[in-house]
């Protein structure tokens, strides 16, 4: 008895003394803010929680999300032990696997273990966690926020329930904030917050719920050590250290910001570029938004003047639904520097618009018989795929031969810049309109006829 009331001293002296964002976590799947797609009636998670199942869950999305207070509210009812990787090994994994046989054994206490950012685990650590998954010694939870397929072992993948958790939404982190003030684990009402500090709490959030208390907690204790009960928001920016950006996602600036930073990469000015790109992170702009700017603007404004610039938009993309913000950062930054210094051409954009237009205004024509489908029973009837003229039959692949239809058979689309490597391209783009169009003094002689291996031709 005397053990349990110290117990509980410690808990209560160590809940007075803990962050902001640790005391207002939830106790309950209500009080959760977000994740609504995982939260529904009937939802597995719900299952989990009400029904103590056994069930290995691994939770994936980025940081302040809520993975751990999910394994807090799957492990009701059960002993909770965390380990993080970052700096447990296999031999604490095991003792922890040990300590749970023994509880489970002696008076049939069940454990559910832990493991935050467990992708920083090496495969055999995460091997030593099999043997107790497998034989229901612990119910195994593991966090991460990188992609579990991966860095997560195939053993561990199969036998866990995935749930992928999204960054919370503005709505979510103003009531995560509001609640803060107002509730009794929180600031009890001790303090209010302006409208602009709320914003600019929930703009620098970007999603992190973790992130949002602990900005409040700062602003909170600025304020009381300046004598004021309004967290106002030149005390916030004192607090965080971290001025407030003028920026208004659903307004005029988020559209002018993003105007002068797509400008600022066609015009080259990789260092304007660099500074509407930070400016768009740190108003908590939604970061797919400007790695979707980034693809098209490889196509758009470099295309084939520099052919590995659209590969480098799309693994900046890529890396950031991997990694996430902040880290993510970096791989947005590389590609803004890769695409203001690469060399610059529109005439994809131009060339796909000119064909639009034409397949737009009509005629379109028809395809040239020769081109036509030949495979299907009653084509050659039609005479579909008749004097057509195979090009690897042909020196150099390519020989000369009507592809457009006859109303556009001399359209021309593509037209390079001649700058970067479209010079090239240009060079040969001239080259093989010259023989494919016959204007060419040359005319190739087809090569002896041989098997094709069912290769239409």
């Amino acid at each position: 008895m005397a053990e349990d009331l110290f117990s509980q001293a410690a808990s209560d002296a160590l809940d007075a003394v803990a962050p902001l964002a640790a005391r207002m976590r939830p106790t309950s799947l209500d009080d959760v803010v977000g994740q609504d797609h995982l939260l529904g009636p009937g939802s597995p998670l719900r299952q989990l929680v009400a029904g103590g199942a056994a069930t290995s869950v691994l939770m994936w999305g980025p940081p302040g999300t809520g993975k751990t207070t999910l394994a807090r509210l799957l492990a009701a009812g059960r002993r909770f032990v965390e380990l993080s990787a970052v700096t447990a090994g296999v031999k604490d994994v095991r003792a922890a696997i040990d300590e749970a046989k023994d509880r489970l054994g002696m008076g049939g206490e069940r454990t559910v273990l832990f493991v935050d950012e467990v992708h920083r685990f090496t495969k055999s650590q995460q091997d030593a966690l099999l043997p107790g998954v497998e034989s229901g010694l612990v119910t195994f939870v593991g966090a991460t926020t990188e992609n579990p397929f991966f860095s997560v072992i195939s053993p561990l993948l199969s036998r866990s329930l995935m749930l992928t958790l999204r960054p919370l939404d503005d709505d979510a982190i103003r009531l995560l904030v509001d609640r803060a003030l107002r509730d009794d684990r929180g600031l009890a009402g001790g303090r209010e917050l302006s409208g602009e500090a709320r914003e600019h709490i929930v703009a620098m959030s970007a999603g992190d719920a973790r992130r949002a208390l602990t900005a409040l907690e700062a602003g909170a204790g600025a304020a009381e050590a300046l004598g004021k009960s309004v967290i106002e928001l030149d005390v916030l920016e004192q607090a965080v250290n971290r001025a407030a950006v003028r920026y208004d996602r659903q307004g005029d600036q988020h559209y002018d910001v993003i105007s002068a930073f797509i400008k600022s990469l066609r015009g080259s000015a990789v260092d304007a570029a660099l500074h509407y790109l930070a400016r768009m992170i740190e108003a908590g702009e939604d970061p797919r938004f400007i790695a979707r700017r980034l693809v098209i603007f490889a196509s758009e404004d470099v295309g084939l003047a520099d052919p590995t610039a659209l590969g480098v938009a799309v693994a900046a993309a890529h890396a950031l639904e991997l990694v996430g913000l902040p880290e993510a950062k970096l791989n947005l930054a590389q590609a803004t520097i890769h695409l203001s210094l690469a060399p610059k051409s529109n005439a994809v954009i131009t060339a796909i618009g000119a064909a639009t237009a034409d397949v737009q205004s009509g005629p379109v024509g028809t395809v040239p018989a020769g081109l036509r489908d030949a495979h299907y029973p009653g084509a050659k009837r039609l005479h579909h795929g008749e004097g057509y003229r195979y090009p690897h039959d042909f020196p150099g692949g390519v020989v000369e031969q009507q592809y457009l239809p006859d109303e556009l058979a001399d359209r021309e689309y593509y037209r390079p810049s001649g700058h970067g490597a479209e010079r090239a391209a240009a060079e040969r783009l001239a080259a093989l309109r010259r023989i494919v169009r016959g204007t060419d003094s040359g005319r190739p002689e087809p090569r002896d006829d041989r098997d094709d291996g069912g290769v239409e031709r």
